[in-house]
């Protein structure tokens, strides 16, 4: 996973930053700054914190936005105002997810930049910023909690990371072999012919649903299709 930095740009309630604490020990992230905060890790802090009051007690705190960046290969910052044209290329928005995808295999230091709860980031720390990242959210209430964007973005950069890719699924032609497969199999066993059109469907869209991977119809069809030979031709399965 990339070496992620989370960096806390005055934020004024100790409750939202041991949140933060928080959801940072769930994902295994470590590295917490904090730029002028307006409020003290009080014992708030660290009652949020819960698990993560070790990620507090080696919290930095620094002065400017410049030192909480230091050393960092990519920033990118965070907001909950964007905009779709062009001229405003600052905000510029990439969908958190893409961003988490994109990140991927990196071992660079990124830094992960969250600001204030009632103005976010400024327009001169965005600028600051090498891209800018959205949480999608309802265009009625756009601004979430900075806590919940934190560990949203973490939990997406995490995922990203450790959940394995989607195997390659069977194509159309190997599904239709096996619903073929599936007939014959209705047809050796005798299953009534009244219902054998409502099973093909059901078999259909159950497996239409699963989305199968070329090795899981592989194994399916191996069965299916031993099963039909074993019954036309009455011999036992043999390695």
């Amino acid at each position: 996973m990339a070496d992620f930095r989370i960096v806390l740009v005055g934020p004024k309630f100790p409750g939202n930053i041991g949140a933060v604490a928080r959801s940072m020990a769930n994902f295994g992230l470590r590295d917490l700054v904090l730029v002028n905060p307006a409020c003290d890790l009080d014992d708030d802090a660290y009652r949020r914190a819960k698990h993560g009051s070790f990620i507090l007690d080696g919290a930095r705190v620094v002065s400017t936005f410049d030192e909480a960046l230091e050393d960092c290969f990519l920033v990118a910052g965070t907001s909950g105002v964007t905009t779709k044209g062009e001229s405003n290329y600052t905000r510029i928005p990439v969908p958190v997810r893409e961003f988490a995808e994109g990140t991927r295999g990196y071992r660079e230091k990124i830094a992960l930049v969250f600001g204030r709860e009632d103005i976010g980031l400024l327009q001169e720390e965005l600028e600051m910023c090498d891209v800018l990242v959205w949480i999608p959210t309802g265009d009625e209430f756009p601004i979430l909690n900075l806590s919940h964007a934190a560990t949203i973005a973490m939990y997406e950069m995490y995922q990203a990371e450790h959940v394995p890719p989607k195997t390659h699924p069977a194509n159309r032609e190997q599904k239709e072999r096996l619903f073929n497969t599936f007939d014959d199999l209705m047809e050796e066993v005798r299953y009534p012919e009244n219902r054998r059109n409502g099973t093909r469907v059901m078999f259909r869209r159950m497996m239409g649903r699963s989305i199968p991977s070329e090795y899981e119809f592989r194994t399916i069809m191996g069965v299916l299709g031993d099963a039909v030979r074993i019954i036309r031709n009455g011999k036992p399965w043999e390695k």
